[in-house]
């Protein structure tokens, strides 16, 4: 039975935030507390390829940059702060995005992952206020900058940066993020991402966006001889997505979405069947629930 879930506070995580949306799919099967989420952990992040956050984990990234050995140190080693990056992500899966937010903000660059994870999920599907969104991405990208400069070997680091650009790029319109370059920094960082950890199915998922968002806007010729993008290339990412990550619901509905942003008419059918298939897919936490909820709509 479905509950619907308590408003989360934040101080902090953007410019005069306060009270977060609810999520409204709550229910038993996205709890993932104590031994769960271990056990769990490579079903919820495949896509994605984030490590299990262990104490083994934070104690090997403890020595990668003052500001991160500063922020384990201060939530009392590596064990407990372990514990703490596995409260964000507790709180992530189960849709409580403000407070993954929170508690990832607080951990610095080794929280910024699971922070930025929820602030661009949360922005794209459960925000009503523009501004609000676009305060909580910007809020996100200064936190995804400040994860690259003390972790430039961690991919998520770079992904979830770009993963944040690019929702903000939605946001203010893509053309307006290729005037401001942030289209640029978009691709850099979803290349570092790839160069870092080809497994990326997350990645590929946001490349193919990248590559159909340009041509839809420019045209394939001027997209291809200015950004060096392509309809071809994009399919070729959201394939190897597939291929990487069979069960995310993201990949079929962002693949849908970029055929009809290319060609809608000759495009229609084949959209239709990927938002058929996420539809039909079993979501494991709340993420992948507002994934299917999204390729329903789709269907509509």
């Amino acid at each position: 039975m479905e509950m619907a879930m308590r408003t989360s506070h934040s101080a902090g995580t953007a410019p005069g935030a306060a009270k977060w949306a609810r999520f409204p799919h709550r229910t038993a099967a996205y709890d993932y507390s104590g031994s769960k989420l271990e056990r769990q952990w490579a079903r919820l992040h495949g896509g994605d390829c984030e490590p299990f956050p262990d104490t083994e984990r934070v104690a090997r990234l403890d020595k990668r940059a003052r500001s991160v050995a500063q922020c384990i140190d201060a939530e009392g080693g590596p064990d407990a702060f372990s514990q703490g990056l596995q409260k964000a992500w507790r709180a992530f899966h189960a849709g409580d995005f403000g407070t993954a937010v929170e508690l990832g903000s607080a951990l610095g660059p080794l929280g910024a992952a699971a922070a930025n994870k929820a602030a661009g999920v949360y922005a794209t599907y459960l925000e009503s206020s523009a501004s609000r969104a676009t305060a909580i991405l910007e809020a996100a990208m200064r936190r995804g900058e400040d994860a690259v400069k003390a972790l430039p070997d961690e991919p998520n680091a770079h992904y979830m940066l770009a993963f944040v650009m690019g929702r903000y790029s939605q946001r203010i319109s893509i053309v307006q993020a290729l005037a401001a370059g942030i289209a640029g920094r978009v691709r850099t960082h979803l290349e570092r991402t790839l160069k870092l950890e080809p497994r990326h199915a997350e990645c590929h998922v946001a490349f193919g966006l990248y590559h159909a968002e340009i041509v839809a806007k420019l045209g394939a010729l001027a997209a291809r001889l200015t950004y060096g993008v392509s309809e071809n290339a994009a399919v070729e990412h959201f394939e190897k997505a597939l291929e990487l990550a069979p069960e995310a619901a993201i990949a079929r509905v962002e693949y849908a979405s970029a055929l009809l942003l290319i060609d809608e008419r000759a495009q229609r059918d084949r959209a239709r069947k990927l938002f058929k298939a996420a539809a039909l897919l079993k979501p494991a936490d709340a993420m992948e629930r507002l994934d299917v909820e999204r390729a329903k709509r789709g269907l509509g």
